[in-house]
């Protein structure tokens, strides 16, 4: 992308891209996603006086993987990071998805970094699986477990292999062996207890036709967070700041203002 240049962050290449002046707004991506989805909302929140920095987290676009696989509060202490790195003391925040996730953890362990938080179809709530979705886990569970137990490795692993193929998630086949299994780390985690602890000012961005965190979630956030409100965009799916980038521009702008 033009307008892009690398960084190295915890020894890793990172790909940012930083536009405009002003007071600094940190935008971070949503799962499988990467700075292209970031910029749409940045032009505009750069033309009304913001400096937006914009960064493919680890795994994602063109920086590197983790040497590990990443937990959401490594995302959040790779953002800190990134922080200090580029002398920044605190910053406004906007998350996508996973960036909302990681937005959370932010807000609520490092408060003082965190001047206002913007979340779009904030993941971070843990739906519980359907009855049937559950016994067939568990039972998959038992027999792989089965299997390792008596030593039968090679028929484990072709277990999981199946298991996963059958009924691994979209996100789930298409990632890296890192990534897989930062995918299981990321998504496990409930942060509704983190949402308890968020003191920044908060906008909550939501699509009422999102299928991927349903209405209810933002809806649950807003009432878990102090001071947070939600804004709804009409026939807006699970990018609803991409539907509406302008629009999302303006609330962010008058949420820091009014901060």
């Amino acid at each position: 992308m033009a307008g892009s240049s690398e960084i190295s962050v915890q020894g890793n290449r990172i790909r940012e891209q930083v536009i405009g002046a002003g007071p600094p707004v940190l935008m971070a991506h949503g799962w499988g996603a990467s700075i292209e989805l970031l910029r749409p909302l940045a032009l505009p929140l750069s033309r009304q006086g913001y400096q937006c920095l914009m960064v493919d987290l680890p795994g994602f676009g063109e920086s590197d993987e983790p040497a590990t696989a990443f937990s959401i509060r490594d995302y959040a202490a790779f953002c800190i990071d990134y922080m200090n790195q580029r002398e920044l003391p605190s910053v406004n925040y906007f998350g996508h998805s996973l960036g909302g996730r990681i937005g959370l953890i932010l807000a609520a362990e490092h408060p003082d970094r965190i001047e206002t938080l913007a979340l779009s179809n904030s993941a971070g709530i843990r739906e519980k699986p359907a009855l049937l979705a559950r016994m067939r886990l568990q039972l998959y569970n038992k027999f792989r477990h089965g299997l390792e137990v008596i030593g039968a490795e090679a028929a484990a692993a072709r277990l999981r292999r199946i298991y996963n193929n059958r009924y691994g998630s979209a996100d789930y086949q298409s990632a890296s062996p890192i990534m897989r299994q930062t995918l299981i780390k990321v998504v496990n985690e409930d942060l509704l207890a983190c949402a308890a602890r968020v003191s920044a000012p908060t906008i909550l961005i939501w699509g009422d036709a999102d299928q991927a965190t349903p209405l209810w979630m933002g809806r649950k956030l807003e009432e878990t967070i102090p001071d947070a409100a939600l804004i709804v965009h009409e026939g807006a799916g699970h990018y609803a700041y991409l539907d509406f980038p302008d629009k999302t521009a303006a609330i962010i702008d008058a949420l820091i203002r009014n901060a």
